[in-house]
Formats: structure tokens, sequence, C-alpha cells
């Protein structure tokens, strides 16, 4: 009913059976401040999770108790917050991300471009459909992205041919994949009941589709899902570690890398954060500082 995607919804009910076995099983309704302030301050110091973890754990049990249980457990004084550290990003040098990107293949090669040359998270290169790829504008339009926002990015003109060929061959494959009843993908809201052909149609269909049908966990219906983001985020991981970079990156590292190549070449950080789909500038300005880090100060050592 609030349109959560289906990963936070496996997160939340986790976090709640976390809560529940902490306590000895006891129902929530017959716990409140006490016992969530106790169980938010043993992962702060006996687990000592991340800052975000807690919040998550946090978001979880609020919605436990005000959407579920209709009952609020009050204010949280003595809970002990994990500490929340000030990270730089880590962007990929040019060099870095060539040497990266060229060791994926076929599809992946895709996706990593995608997240490098348009700033994608991973999750949205996976969800991208086609009707929201113009390779005539040489444009993307992301939807519900973090936060349920839509924004508009670029599509690079180096993977537009390579992109299409793509699209060809998913289409066979879709219309294949219909001819034997199982053409169909999820869309969003109630637009299945509005439209009830609308899933088997072109333009709805994931750009980067699952290599065979399965069951939606959701509503059991047996279709062609979006392809497993962790099959790029392995492809990825081990591309960064054959080509020896000692960096902590991943799939996200190419987002940053986006961001931060952006503002190098001298665009306004408005645009930027337009490209990102930031909702504060703030968020963006952090990229500022990966490019000021040292480079215009020089060492007393290169002095001596």
């Amino acid at each position: 009913m609030r349109h959560y995607s289906y990963e936070t919804e496996k997160a939340y009910v986790d976090w709640i059976r976390r809560y529940i076995l902490f306590h000895k099983k006891r129902h929530p309704r017959e716990m409140g401040n006490t016992e969530v302030t106790g169980f938010l301050t043993h992962l702060a110091v006996d687990r000592q999770v991340a800052a975000s973890t807690q919040n998550q754990a946090l978001a979880a049990l609020l919605f436990l108790y005000r959407h579920v249980l209709e009952q609020d457990f009050g204010w949280l004084d003595n809970v002990v917050r994990a500490k929340r550290p000030k990270r730089l990003p880590e962007v990929l040098t040019r060099d870095e991300a060539k040497a990266v990107l060229s060791r994926l293949e076929g599809t992946r090669w895709i996706m990593g471009m995608l997240m490098y040359g348009s700033g994608l998270r991973v999750e949205e290169c996976v969800q991208l459909r086609v009707k929201d790829v113009d390779l005539a504008q040489k444009k993307i339009v992301v939807r519900d992205g973090k936060g349920e926002k839509d924004r508009v990015t670029l599509l690079p003109g180096a993977i537009v041919d390579v992109l299409q060929t793509h699209l060809i061959k998913v289409r066979c494959q879709h219309q294949e994949a219909v001819e034997n009843g199982f053409g169909g993908v999820e869309l969003p809201y109630a637009l299945a009941k509005k439209y009830p052909q609308a899933d088997k149609e072109w333009g709805w269909q994931y750009v980067f589709p699952a290599s065979r049908p399965s069951t939606d966990p959701r509503s059991g219906a047996f279709r062609r899902h979006h392809v497993d983001k962790s099959t790029i985020q392995k492809a990825v991981s081990a591309a960064i570690k054959a080509s020896e970079i000692v960096k902590h990156a991943g799939c996200h590292t190419f987002r940053h890398s986006f961001a931060t190549e952006l503002l190098r070449a001298g665009y306004d950080i408005r645009t930027v954060q337009e490209l990102m789909g930031h909702t504060s500038i703030k968020t963006t300005q952090v990229y500022l500082h990966v490019l000021d880090c040292g480079t215009n100060v020089r060492s007393p050592a290169d002095m001596l």
C-alpha cells in the first residue's frame, strides 16, 4: 500500500523478527519504549553496527508500531546512537574505470557503461524499462528512483549502437516468451488493473530481463523479471580484482566517478545535482571535496 520496494519490505520483516527474538519472543504489543531502546542500543554497543544500519532497524520498528499495531512507543531519548563517520566517496580515475569496463563483456559491459556514463544506481540499472530509454535524444528517464523520484539523465553515445542491437535481441526473446505464455512483467502501482494487457507491451519490458522466468514473490505470477543485481555486482567485483585496483570499489563507485568527472569537466554543480537526482545540493558538494583534495597544494617534501 505504501509502495515500498520489495528489498525494503524484506529488510523490515527481518528487523522485526530480530527484535522479537532479541526479547525472547515476546509479542511487540506487550513491549514499548524500554524494549525498543534496549534493542537499538544493543545494535550500537554490542553489534557495533553502522549508523545507517541502526537507522534502518529504527524505521522498521516505527513501521511496526505505527502502521501495524497502531500505537506509538514515545520518544527514544536514551538510545545509544551508532556514530556516523564522515567519509569521502571512493572514485575511480579514468584509466581505472577504463580497465574495469574493458573486463566486462556483453550485457554486463552495457550495464557498467550505464552506471559510469549515466550515473545510475545498480537498482535503477537493472529495473530500466524499454520505454524510458530514448536512443534518438540520448537520454534516460529514471522512474521511481531513490525516494520515489523521477529524473532525466544522459545516455552515453558510445553505447547507442550496442544498446540498439541488444534491444533487438531482447524484443525477439520477449515475443517468444509471450507466445509461450510468460511474457508479462510487473507493472508499478495499479497500472495492471487499469491496463490489463500493458504487461505484455514492448515498452514496459525490462532492458535487462532475466534469462528465465520466475515466480513473483508478491503476486505468485510466473513471468520474466529483470536480471538480479548480484549478477552485475559480482562481475564488477571480479573486474576490479582483475584490474589490481586496491580501492574499496564496486558498482556504486561508477556513480561517484560519474559525478566527479562531470565536475572536473567544468559542468555546473546544479546540473550534476539534477543528473544525480540529489534532493540537497550539499550531497553533490561532497564530490567537490574529492576534486580539491590536495590537487592544488604543493607538498613541502617537493620543495626541498
